[in-house]
């Protein structure tokens, strides 16, 4: 295994359980306990997916997690509930330093502070799983062979903390002199929430943010969140402005190398999917490479059967994006019809889908529509 986020713990865990017989290594570049970003977001949904896997693992994290059934948009002053989308959360950290546990207890040999810099470093292993996350030096190192496609979103976003505690799961959006901003925030521990914050290449660049640096972006953007984190400072962690990149494989193995989670493809964190799709491509491989003895059909499996649902959950991440690349002109709509066409982006949900998940706010939304009151 190269890397020690989730996807790679994940595996390294999983298959040495199974196959307590296999010598598992795994290396990771940073300390145990070093971490990007805050906290990390499940939807119910993926959840039970991975419950019906491995429901020890769940029911032992499900207790460390916060959770709640709405999202919460806030615009120009007004808020609006979407009731019936249940997501948890936990911050990255205590989810790694879970999974580096359960890896620890089943056998696996973690080698943290462990940077491989050539792929002949690991000759003499049958198997290398990269997942060592968007830069992989696996796939970097065989782009071609892993017909590796790259590309980027146009806005700029910026990952902080805060110790403002959201109910729910929620995005607000502010239009200032120079532009709009969105913020992506919600709690991941009882005293600690997540806050994202995005805003088009044209504002980053009204405010100047090439040339400031972290503490002078920071300051900006609690000035710009002023009222919504209500006296609370914002917390840095690594926290620069960066454009989303969009990593894709058309080839998910070469030899005897194969890619799971970020290094393998992104989606979008605005479906909050990327610590998921990692964690259900380490079932996905176990499961394949216990389906047949041969290693290079048994990739060839798991390429086949998870590349077609990745890959719808992709699109859907893309068209996400593509919603929130636009963001500032959906903020000149009505409240109720803003809050559609936010939940209702990803092109997945249709009315009567939505009547069924979301029954309160179909309810106002229809009512706003046909001209009732939206409060």
């Amino acid at each position: 295994m190269i890397g020690g986020g989730p996807g790679g713990l994940y595996f390294a865990y999983l298959w040495k359980k199974r196959h307590p017989e296999d010598q598992v290594d795994l290396f990771e570049q940073n300390p145990a306990d070093a971490t990007w970003g805050f906290g990390v977001v499940f939807s119910d949904q993926a959840l039970e997916f991975l419950r019906a896997d491995d429901p020890e693992t769940v029911d032992a994290i499900a207790p460390h997690m916060e959770s709640w059934e709405n999202i919460t948009l806030n615009l120009h002053g007004d808020s609006v509930a979407i009731d019936g989308v249940g997501f948890s959360s936990i911050g990255r950290l205590e989810l790694l330093r879970f999974l580096q546990q359960r890896a620890l207890d089943v056998g696996v040999t973690p080698r943290f502070d462990s940077q491989i810099h050539a792929i002949d470093q690991l000759n003499g292993h049958d198997l290398i799983v990269a997942a060592d996350g968007l830069n992989s030096l696996v796939r970097r190192a065989y782009e071609g062979d892993f017909g590796t496609s790259l590309s980027y979103s146009s806005n700029k976003f910026v990952w902080y903390g805060t110790s403002k505690r959201f109910d729910t799961l929620s995005q607000t959006f502010v239009k200032t002199d120079r532009g709009a901003f969105n913020a992506h925030h919600y709690r991941y521990s009882p005293a600690m929430s997540t806050f994202l914050v995005e805003c088009d290449h044209a504002t980053w660049q009204a405010y100047g943010f090439a040339y400031k640096d972290v503490e002078q972006s920071k300051g900006v953007c609690e000035e710009v969140f002023a009222d919504t984190l209500g006296g609370h400072c914002l917390v840095s962690n690594k926290s620069v402005w960066r454009n989303f990149p969009w990593v894709w494989n058309e080839h998910w193995s070469f030899k005897n190398m194969v890619l799971l989670g970020d290094a393998l493809h992104s989606a979008h964190f605005s479906i909050g999917s990327g610590t998921r799709l990692a964690i259900e491509d380490a079932i996905a491989l176990v499961k394949a490479l216990e389906s047949d003895a041969h290693l290079a059909t048994a990739l060839h499996r798991y390429q086949a059967a998870r590349k077609p649902v990745v890959q719808k959950l992709v699109n859907a991440a893309r068209t996400s994006a593509f919603w929130y690349e636009r963001f500032a002109e959906h903020m000149k709509l009505p409240l109720m019809d803003f809050a559609y066409s936010y939940i209702t982006r990803s092109g997945r949900i249709d009315d009567s889908r939505l009547r069924a998940m979301s029954p309160a706010f179909m309810s106002r939304y229809e009512a706003a529509k046909n001209g009732g009151d939206e409060a």
